[in-house]
């Protein structure tokens, strides 16, 4: 494989999420923003224009058919997932989906399927896994440094005042804490402990009918737990952290996106430790895409697809009990 292959991206959706990833693309090596596409073709090429992209089409369509695209970052709302990175995978583009991966459990079993069928990459998006402070994480849990882990505590809520215009609010588009902020807590917890035995929720919903708020307890069969703490209601610290037999690790505000954390073992004074991240952390997601796919592998061993879908279950689970039931939109044209 050729190690100094320059991969070239396409987004899909000119959104604000892409907006700051797209913000941050200089600083990934051997890599170029070739193209972007979305549904409205004014859209695509306003965002072009603000970041210096060569190509911007006025259908998802378009963006998977270049034949020039090694890979397709999608971001639009949770529903659409599925149709577009299902339609990029067929035309061996890798993909890189943002979280939540899908709407659907069974999106996400299609997907990961279609992307092992075809021999294609696939990755969710769940950039905080690649920032230079969780690497310390698990070299830390590898090295024993805080014994057995038992727990995992962690919090994110915003205070995003009720708008059923809003797409937090909107059913539709896959609106809701749990898809938008659970999913950081989710794949932190799994991520530490593995896949759950047990999902207990309690929470409340908006009056569109989407998930407003929620604590979120994650039972093993050994004992071990999670705790989880999510809203669009109210704002929250964000922190988390990690519990050992023999100390523990913070992870101040805000735990997804931390420049440092701080050790706690036994006996020993706090020892902070500094990682800070390229930018505002989001090449380093890019830089594994571009790693794997140079290697010829089809899936990252940091966020493999069934860790993905097994995130999925447990949102979905989570949500199903409090009477929240999210679909796939099949009618996005791509």
């Amino acid at each position: 494989m050729d190690q100094n292959r320059v991969i070239r991206w396409g987004i899909a959706g000119p959104g604000r999420i892409a907006n700051s990833e797209a913000a941050d693309f200089g600083l990934v090596p051997d890599a170029v923003l070739l193209a972007v596409g979305s549904r409205s073709a004014d859209r695509a090429r306003e965002f072009a224009q603000r970041h210096g992209i060569e190509r911007a089409y006025g259908s998802y369509r378009e963006l998977v058919d270049d034949p020039e695209l090694d890979a397709v970052y999608v971001t639009t709302p949770h529903p659409q997932h599925l149709a577009i990175a299902r339609a990029a995978i067929k035309n061996g583009k890798a993909v890189l989906v943002e979280k939540t991966f899908t709407a659907t459990v069974a999106g996400a079993e299609e997907l990961r399927d279609l992307a092992r069928a075809e021999g294609v990459f696939a990755m969710e998006a769940m950039w905080t896994r690649f920032l230079p402070a969780y690497v310390t994480i698990r070299e830390l849990i590898k090295d024993d440094a805080i014994g057995e882990v038992r727990q995992v505590q962690a919090d994110l809520g915003v205070d995003r005042p009720y708008d059923p215009k809003d797409r937090l609010y909107d059913p539709a588009q896959g609106g809701g804490a749990m898809l938008d902020l659970g999913v950081y807590l989710v794949s932190f917890a799994q991520h530490i402990l593995g896949a759950p035995d047990r999902i207990m929720i309690n929470g409340s919903l908006a009056v569109t009918g989407v998930d407003r708020e929620f604590g979120l307890l994650l039972g093993y069969d050994d004992g071990r737990s999670a705790a989880l703490l999510g809203s669009i209601r109210n704002a929250s610290a964000g922190s988390a952290r990690i519990v050992g037999t023999e100390g523990w690790i913070d992870l101040p505000p805000r735990f997804h996106h931390p420049s440092g954390i701080v050790l706690h073992r036994r006996g020993k004074d706090p020892q902070p430790l500094d990682r800070k991240p390229l930018g505002h952390g989001y090449p380093h997601q890019f830089i594994e895409v571009g790693d794997r796919i140079r290697a010829g592998e089809i899936e990252s061993p940091i966020m493999p697809l069934d860790d993905t879908v097994a995130v999925q279950r447990i949102l979905n689970d989570a949500c199903e009990q409090l009477g929240v039931f999210h679909q796939e939109d099949e009618t996005v044209e791509v």
